[in-house]
């Protein structure tokens, strides 16, 4: 498949067919992530895969739980929105497959020349390494579309950061950043309307 076409029938996939993922696939993908630009080529990641449904279902479990225990408005529609972002995210575990992105802290040469903390230099700099693994993360989304899976980039299992860590022996300094969930779609899943060039670009010339 040509980058373009990938691009254009990406979208994220949320119901997968209990198709297995290869593990030789996963692997590629995991080198393709690898490939993605990063601040001064630090590559501030490292990706842990996950087919363990027992392991899934857990790591679902503590991200409800934490949801759950989420202070509620007095809206009456509090429960219901609750739930749907429950779905969002935990429908992680019935995936056939989860890569799960650890980054580690990325230091600035910058640092040894300035008296400012390397907190404030990431906050003035816009998270180099967030956005670095971002762009590790697109690689992925789109090697799978050109390998014939659906995946979908996600965060909201990070309610339950510090317990879905000690399960998968993540220590600090690393850190836990977002979940790419991969499978064969269930049924054929068409992309979403974007906005239009004119909306989303302004040129000076």
């Amino acid at each position: 498949m040509e980058l373009k076409a990938a691009i254009e029938s990406r979208t994220s996939i949320r119901v997968f067919s209990d198709e297995k993922v290869k593990l030789d696939d996963l692997k590629e993908m995991v080198r393709l992530a690898g490939l993605a630009p990063s601040v001064n080529n630090f590559q501030p990641w490292r990706y842990i895969a996950v087919t363990n449904h027992e392991l899934l279902n857990r790591m679902a479990d503590v991200v409800a739980q934490k949801i759950d225990r989420l202070p509620s408005t007095k809206s009456v529609a509090s429960n219901n929105i609750k739930k749907q972002v429950t779905w969002f995210s935990t429908f992680f575990k019935d995936a056939p497959a989860l890569l799960v992105l650890v980054t580690r802290p990325y230091e600035t040469v910058l640092e040894s020349a300035v008296e400012v903390s390397h907190d404030e230099i990431n906050l003035l700099r816009n998270y180099p390494d967030v956005q670095s693994a971002g762009a590790s993360i697109q690689n992925i989304l789109l090697a799978a579309v050109d390998m014939g899976y659906g995946a979908c980039w996600m965060s909201g299992a990070m309610f339950a950061r510090q317990e879905i860590e000690a399960m998968l022996h993540i220590k600090a300094p690393e850190k836990a950043l977002a979940f790419v969930v991969i499978g064969k779609p269930r049924s054929e899943n068409k992309p979403k309307a974007k906005p239009n060039l004119a909306d989303s670009m302004e040129i000076f010339d």
